[in-house]
């Protein structure tokens, strides 16, 4: 009887012999600077264009923040068809970001009819401010009924619009909102800019209390760090569950994974290489300032990470930066994972959201050489000391998802316990604080390695923590739990608003405190200091986040560990939260309650899709397979047996054990999912929880067993040692 193995082998053969598709672009032709933001319409591109007064007004909303003088709007419509059109454009598409978590996009021609057998390029300030997709088939958590439609989409100005390049033309894509016909929020966009407005608000009576009397639009600023797999896409195809999960349900750990850590920094291979820098160079057109490049921890995992930039234009960037890989990567054979653990037992992927606020000449996270004198500084970083204490649950619940779950907790990404790392030099300048008065601040120095010939190095004051979810590093914090595969909206959301919030509280308390001199202010600026630090240090922690010593002194602090999902979405609609999000105005009541039922019912849909794979692929690829092997174990015992030769049993034996336990368990799974469970989203999510992944925990643990037992030529499924070692 042959094997079974078929499409794995064409899989390695196609692998092995792969050619590149298209011949390597020509690097040499264009520097990359002149690429940069070659399809964007971007501020050169306004200024040189637009009429002055239509200029001035855009980057009045743009850099100001001022209410949109939608009068401007014809002129820009005609100045963004015509570039468009230049650059080889027939359609545009207002680009929306649904509560679906990709982006979502209708393409409108910019021909009409002229009435006499012509056509024209129109483009219109209508067509460019607002258009109407179709709203009853995305995710509103009950907002909208399935028989009300109508939604819009509104031209967002703070983002550029830009040319999508595809090989048979171009499309000017347009970022906008996206809201229902009653006015409430769809997408991501909406909540995301007004919680920076609220953000805005509020850090400007800090800095007119510490004496600028015009500080400028107050923003977040986001960099995106993006960590993926890539794998030849001949085994991807050979994967049901990598088509339809997006993770592999079954595998067994190789001989070798990443123990050795020899893919971390390592060599590119030449292939991903190629990869890299023409999806570098698409996003460079489109003006992504990427920046780092490298080989992740686990073999076949990499990283991209770009230059901070305002957050909302790092959002809709980091989409792009998704897409891109994903389709330049199908150009060089290969397919882009973006799953948080697409391979059990190896690293998984985070995306760590590294943010920070300022204006346009100033990061108010920015400590300087000497923080202890930089009072501006310390009310900036202990009101975020306090957002993230008061509010941990909250932030937690911002980055759980089903495929985040298998990530955190585990000994290469942030637990699911919040806590924040300030590093030696800022913990001791804020426990001075906290005794009274700070008189210093730890200096960085210069380290030497002992070698004459190599330079001093600039040593900084702390080092750093891969464990912390939330950790200071120099003029940001770097917020780790972010999963690789979701939007940035929903943590940046949560970030601004909480932050918002703290610093409401403190300039209050400020804004109350005796006036008259500046001894009087410093006076009150230190007790605030004091007091914010004292009710709120539980949450700072400079040590390892992964030891188990730190889950026991986390719940002596009474901060909460809430391990997954379903244990973490709640804090969504608790009422402080529902305050604070309707306090400033970044959420409704309802809006809020329809994301906290759209992200349970899509964690059921996750966990349920990956239950009917796993009974499916179990029962039509793997027992096939092993029954095959068994019956030729047999078969040669059997014959061997005839001739009077005591053949060894054992392996026979272990493989009939294993498919006793098998069949039952591909049983419990089967019957687990088509059971149907009444009551609540929040009651399906927990039988999912509790019910389908320990099944499906079980059906996986006796099939990565008999991938070591069953032939390898029986094998139905490409081997994690084949998709992460064979490029």
């Amino acid at each position: 009887m042959s094997g079974s193995n078929e499409s794995r082998q064409a899989a390695i053969s196609a692998v092995t012999n792969y050619k590149p598709i298209e011949k390597p672009l020509n690097f040499l032709d264009t520097p990359a600077k002149q690429v940069f933001a070659a399809n964007v319409f971007s501020d050169d591109v306004m200024r040189e264009r637009l009429p002055k007064s239509v200029y001035k007004a855009l980057r009045r909303t743009i850099d100001r923040g001022e209410k949109l003088d939608v009068s401007v709007a014809d002129a820009v419509a005609v100045a963004m068809r015509d570039w468009a059109i230049e650059k080889g454009a027939t359609h545009y598409a207002h680009v929306f970001y649904p509560l679906t978590g990709l982006t979502a996009e209708k393409h409108d021609s910019f021909l009409e009819p002229d009435g006499k057998g012509g056509v024209l390029a129109e483009f219109s300030a209508k067509q460019l401010i607002q258009g109407e997709p179709d709203a009853s088939s995305f995710p509103s958590g009950g907002i909208r009924a399935t028989f009300e439609a109508r939604g819009y989409t509104a031209w967002d100005v703070t983002s550029p619009a830009y040319i999508l390049e595809n090989p048979n033309g171009t499309t000017l894509c347009i970022p906008t909102a996206f809201c229902s016909w009653t006015g409430e929020a769809l997408d991501k966009k909406v909540p995301l800019l007004r919680s920076m407005q609220a953000l805005n608000l509020q850090a400007q009576r800090i800095l007119k209390l510490f004496g600028h009397a015009d500080p400028g639009l107050v923003f977040s600023t986001a960099g995106c760090e993006q960590e993926y797999f890539l794998i030849d896409r001949n085994f991807y195809f050979a994967r049901p569950d990598l088509i339809n999960a997006g993770r592999t349900l079954f595998g067994a750990r190789p001989p070798k994974g990443q123990e050795l850590e020899d893919q971390y920094f390592g060599a590119i291979p030449d292939r991903v290489l190629a990869c890299m820098l023409e999806a570098e160079r698409e996003l460079y057109k489109l003006g992504v300032p990427v920046k780092t490049r490298h080989n992740e921890v686990a073999p076949a995992q990499y990283e991209l990470a770009p230059v901070y930039e305002n957050a909302n234009v790092a959002t809709d960037h980091q989409y792009l930066v998704m897409l891109h890989l994903q389709r330049i990567a199908q150009k060089y054979g290969m397919t882009c994972l973006l799953h948080e653990k697409p391979f059990a037992g190896i690293n998984g992927s985070g995306k760590h959201l590294n943010w920070s606020l300022g204006t346009k000449s100033a990061n108010l996270l920015e400590p300087g050489s000497t923080p202890h004198q930089n009072a501006q500084f310390l009310v900036f970083c202990a009101a975020v000391i306090r957002a993230v204490n008061k509010y941990g649950k909250l932030l937690r619940a911002a980055v759980a998802h089903a495929s985040n779950d298998h990530r955190l907790g585990a000994n290469e990404a942030p637990p699911a316990i919040i806590s924040v790392f300030l590093g030696e030099q800022l913990t001791d300048v804020f426990e001075q604080i906290k005794r009274g008065a700070a008189k210093r601040s730890k200096q960085p120095g210069f380290l030497s390695v002992g070698v004459d010939t190599l330079p001093p190095l600039p040593k900084d004051a702390g080092d750093r923590n891969r464990t912390s979810p939330f950790a200071f590093t120099g003029n940001k914090f770097e917020f780790r739990a972010v999963g690789s595969s979701q939007s940035v909206a929903g943590p940046l959301v949560v970030l601004n608003t909480i932050v918002a919030e703290s610093l409401d509280y403190v300039a209050t308390k400020l804004e109350a405190a005796p006036k008259g001199s500046a001894e009087k202010f410093n006076a009150a600026v230190q007790k605030v200091l004091q007091d914010l630090i004292r009710e709120n240090d539980r949450i700072i922690f400079n040590g390892d986040n992964y030891c188990e010593a730190w889950h026991k002194e986390a719940a002596k602090r009474g901060l909460p560990n809430l391990r997954n999902t379903v244990d973490a979405l709640p804090a969504l609609i608790e009422p402080e939260n529902i305050e604070v999000f309707e306090r400033f105005k970044v959420f409704s009541r309802r809006e809020i309650e329809s994301r906290h039922e759209i992200y349970l019912e899509r964690y059921v849909k996750d966990v349920n899709i990956e239950a009917r794979l796993a009974v499916r692929i179990a029962k039509t690829q793997i027992f096939p397979a092993a029954v095959a092997y068994e019956a030729r174990l047999a078969s040669a015992s059997h014959s061997l047996k005839g001739l009077g030769i005591h053949h060894c049993t054992t392996v026979l034996e272990e493989l009939t054990g294993l498919l006793a336990k098998f069949q039952p368990a591909i049983a419990r799974l089967d019957q687990a999912v088509h059971h149907h469970t009444e009551g609540t989203t929040l009651d399906h999510a927990k039988y999912a929880r509790d019910t389908l992944i320990p099944a499906m925990v079980e059906v996986r643990q006796i099939a990565d067993t008999l991938e070591g037992v069953v032939g390898d030529e029986f094998w139905p499924l490409p081997t994690y040692q084949e998709m992460l070692f064979i490029k």
